[in-house]
């Protein structure tokens, strides 16, 4: 499922989502300070792009819970929003739940960035 996924997905909203990562991580680069939040939507837009045969591990720590708080409070809760609803969508029919799932799985991302990395899932 993982490539022709993956091209479905990008025809069909993976590349609205992965462009709204980019273009959060451009409005974040504009200044000094929220660089190191331009750079993790950078690194989240790949996963928009396509999202099947990754996915996403959460870490820990208070910096991160610190940087999310104010991520979720200024930007991630619409993008959170958007990836939901668009997931609650794909989910009306029988064939587009995994692709809904992938939306929820954007959205829970959105919702806290810091902390977590992309990674391939082993089989």
């Amino acid at each position: 499922m993982g490539l022709i996924g993956n091209i479905i997905w990008f025809i069909f909203g993976g590349f609205f989502s992965g462009m709204a990562w980019i273009l959060s991580g451009l409005f974040w680069c504009l200044t000094l300070i929220g660089i190191p939040y331009g750079l993790q939507c950078f690194k989240f837009a790949s996963l928009s792009f396509s999202p099947f045969g990754k996915e996403v591990v959460y870490g820990d720590g208070a910096v991160s819970f610190l940087v999310n708080v104010i991520w979720c409070l200024l930007f991630g809760w619409w993008m959170a929003l958007v990836n939901f609803m668009i997931g609650c969508l794909w989910c009306v029919t029988i064939i587009g739940i995994p692709f809904g799932k992938q939306f929820f799985k954007i959205a829970k991302l959105a919702l806290a960035p810091f902390g977590a990395e992309v990674a391939a899932i082993r089989r």
